[in-house]
């Protein structure tokens, strides 16, 4: 299946809130739109922003997508093994 930011095929995706679930209230019972990303993906997404961050400013596929610090890395990452593990350097 492939990673809806990298494009990339791999055996097992994570599920990536768009809205992340801390800034919604507990009790909303809809915590919003999900994408399905590899691992990698989503490790970076949390390394590089705050759950306010990606909760207020990149809440859609578009928005990460197009963000200059996701593309360095998209562009990085499409080069990459799908089958090999990817160490994310976490900030």
């Amino acid at each position: 299946m492939p990673c809806q930011l990298c494009d990339r095929d791999v055996k097992q995706l994570t599920v990536h809130h768009l809205i992340p679930r801390q800034t919604v209230k507990r009790k909303q019972a809809n915590s919003g739109a999900t994408i399905d990303i590899c691992s990698p993906c989503h490790r970076q997404l949390h390394s590089l922003y705050t759950n306010l961050e990606l909760a207020r400013q990149l809440n859609t596929i578009d928005k990460l997508k197009s963000e200059p610090k996701m593309q360095k890395f998209l562009g990085w990452i499409r080069k990459q093994d799908p089958q090999k593990k990817v160490r994310i350097r976490r900030k």
